[in-house]
């Protein structure tokens, strides 16, 4: 049995190849990641094309295998058949930017963790809360990575339809607190829509803005625990229903959308 890793930045990133190295003490590791970046592409699956895979050595000498797919795709073409058998545990990241509260909705990083929970893989999303840096020290991310994959692997799963969303602060190692065990928080986005024109004239969009933050003075949730220099986990369901609005919702069968004339 083998732990998968990928991400949604590529295989050159260095966030990989950390978190690459860093599992290597629990067993072998395989590496499938984008050839490019994938960044904010959410739970992207390629369907209209297709895939290229190639095989490409890393810096440590390593075969690893990159595609012109997405991180969600990377995962899939694993437990497709890509390799010979599926994985014991799939690890997404190391992502230099955090993936919390309604990030999860466009994280490439947190849809690579999904597509493995999806085919019933144990898997982990890993992020660290650094912004717009080159010189990240991804050690305190990957150190949490391996103990939550450690003992993942020493209880042989997690729930069904479940995966876990692990933030780490961007501080020494020695300067966080634990771990907390959270909820999704609030995210604040800060986007901007900037307008310009092409050479010809014609106007071109890009969205932009300062980066986001976050509600952090509610105790207990992943926006919460990074400000206060927690490690946050975060199980997250595959189930979006919205069960408190069923009951709610079942007058409407009757009441409030007669779509089917009553005979």
């Amino acid at each position: 049995m083998y732990i998968l890793v990928t991400n949604d930045d590529g295989v050159e990133a260095p966030g990989l190849f950390a978190l690459k190295q860093a599992l290597q003490v629990l067993g072998e590791v395989i590496v499938v990641a984008p050839d490019h970046n994938w960044s904010a592409s959410g739970h992207t699956k390629t369907i209209h094309k297709p895939l290229r895979v190639e095989k490409k050595m890393l810096r440590d000498g390593s075969l690893a295998y990159t595609t012109d797919g997405a991180p969600t795709d990377c995962v899939a073409l694993v437990m497709l058949g890509l390799l010979s058998d599926k994985p014991a545990l799939v690890v997404s990241g190391v992502n230099p930017g955090a993936n919390v509260a309604h990030d999860l909705t466009y994280s490439g990083t947190v849809a690579a963790a999904m597509e493995g929970a999806i085919n019933n893989v144990p898997s982990l999303a890993v992020s660290i809360n650094a912004q717009n840096r080159t010189d990240i020290d991804f050690t305190p991310a990957t150190t949490a990575a391996v103990h939550i994959a450690r003992r993942i692997l020493a209880n042989g799963n997690l729930p069904p339809d479940t995966f876990l969303n692990v933030n780490v602060p961007d501080i020494p190692l020695d300067q966080i607190r634990g771990v907390r065990i959270t909820r999704l928080g609030k995210r604040i986005y800060r986007d901007e829509l900037i307008e310009r024109q092409d050479p010809s004239g014609r106007s071109y969009y890009w969205i932009g803005g300062e980066p986001p933050g976050g509600v952090t003075e509610e105790e207990g949730t992943d926006v919460w625990a990074i400000a206060q220099r927690f490690v946050s986990i975060t199980p997250v369901h595959l189930d979006m229903t919205s069960h408190a609005m069923i009951t709610h919702l079942k007058t409407w069968e009757e009441d409030t959308l007669p779509l089917i004339p009553n005979k």
